[in-house]
């Protein structure tokens, strides 16, 4: 019986050389926040995904899934409460732009990455 697999002594065992495939692209933002908290809350659940394989997919579609969200609710922030005038009042408008970016994370986080 043939065996593909390499083997390394440590001692005395003899343990198998296994490696995981490395993802193409990197992770962003929220594929990190929610791979963080498989791992410190559903400790069970990242560790069958990440031996399965379907870890990385999983954290990819949440990332994009977010960023789609994000620019939706912010879009529809906007809608609801209009940004003052960039050119008369900059920083009135940076202090209500980062209002609404932090509101529409707050819906994001509590949607997708920690549910």
């Amino acid at each position: 019986m043939s065996s593909s697999l390499n083997y390394t002594k440590i001692g005395d065992y003899q343990l198998p050389n296994l490696t995981l495939s490395q993802p193409k692209t990197p992770l962003g933002k929220y594929g990190r926040l929610r791979r963080t908290y498989l791992m410190n809350h559903r400790p069970i659940l990242y560790n069958t995904m990440l031996l399965n394989g379907s870890l990385y997919p999983h954290l990819m579609e949440v990332e994009q899934t977010a960023e789609n969200r994000m620019q939706q609710t912010m879009a529809q922030l906007l809608k609801q409460s209009p940004a003052p005038d960039k050119e008369q009042n900059q920083m009135a408008w940076v202090q209500h732009m980062n209002s609404l970016k932090a509101q529409a994370e707050e819906l994001v986080l509590t949607e997708l990455i920690y549910s």
